[in-house]
């Protein structure tokens, strides 16, 4: 079963009032969204998911809690649309904790893990038409190359993405161990000692297939502009990618301008209209890390709506 990372600190964060409007972007199997609607009893919360199993199962752990939800199985990507058609223009907290849950990893099935035999998959949304073995397939090898790079920070980007070429003229490439074979002999033993050496490559694919970044900036945006006054968001982040997205969209939006910067009397309207709560990421402690292993990477920042 998911664990969920640094529960304590992304749920303190928002400061939860018990008469709010909470929106989990990320529900996976609920361990954030039980804890904030614990806590709001008198509000609501709203949930997104693509996955339509986690959307199942966390309806069914919700309702032992209370009866003031709403699950949407879409991409946060539609949070304003959807929640305009619900009547709600104002939120007073959002909770983001990216990257895939322990029961997708683990569902080989799914061909998210480079562990695990299994179809080349990697859809978040299973009826989306399009999954990583469209992508190994049909993508050129500089598009390849390129997301390797960007998406994965892949040292052996291009060379990987020649032999998957090379490979698939010979025969379609379907699983994901013909695909971490491939990875494996491109990939020189001495760098094999820090980590599986398809680790990077199946992140990049699964950022692609899903449009992870395009679409978690879009949403993270969209958050800013509906939060309320006093209200919080709290941002869990797996890599450093996303990290450096959530960091530079907080930064940008509660900068004051350098023009005015250490003025007197300053106008109040030329100011920021957020505070980043959180100067330096919160780390999972020593102790999450030793029970859940996978935390080790997630970095916690919080923001304040402040007018």
């Amino acid at each position: 079963m998911h664990i969920s990372v640094l529960k304590e600190e992304a749920i303190t964060g928002l400061n939860i009032k018990e008469d709010g409007i909470y929106v989990d972007m990320t529900l996976g199997y609920a361990g954030h969204a039980s804890e904030i609607l614990k806590r709001n009893k008198k509000g609501f919360l709203f949930a997104f998911d693509k996955d339509i199993n986690a959307c199942s199962y966390s309806a069914d752990v919700l309702k032992k809690i209370g009866s003031n939800f709403k699950i949407f199985n879409t991409g946060n990507i539609n949070m304003k649309e959807v929640l305009k058609q619900e009547g709600i223009e104002k939120v007073d907290g959002f909770l983001f904790d990216l990257g895939l849950s322990s029961v997708e990893i683990d569902n080989g099935s799914r061909g998210f893990s480079y562990m695990i035999d299994a179809p080349l998959d990697m859809r978040m949304d299973t009826s989306s038409t399009f999954s990583a073995k469209d992508l190994v397939n049909t993508y050129s090898e500089k598009d390849l190359y390129l997301i390797f790079r960007d998406y994965g920070e892949e040292k052996y980007a291009k060379k990987i993405a020649a032999k998957i070429v090379e490979q698939r003229s010979v025969k379609e490439i379907e699983t994901t161990l013909e695909l971490v074979d491939i990875i494996d002999s491109c990939i020189p033993y001495k760098d094999k000692r820090h980590g599986h050496p398809a680790k990077r490559v199946f992140q990049a694919i699964r950022i692609e297939v899903n449009n992870e970044l395009g679409e978690f900036k879009k949403a993270l945006t969209d958050a800013l502009e509906v939060l309320n006054v006093d209200g919080y968001i709290s941002c869990i982040t797996f890599h450093s990618l996303e990290d450096r997205i959530c960091k530079n969209i907080f930064k940008s939006v509660s900068e004051v301008d350098p023009v005015i910067k250490g003025l007197p009397n300053v106008d109040p309207s030329l100011l920021p209209d957020y505070e980043i709560v959180t100067k330096k990421p919160i780390l999972p402690s020593d102790m999450e890390i030793n029970e859940n292993p996978r935390s080790k990477s997630a970095k916690l920042r919080i923001i304040k709506r402040i007018k």
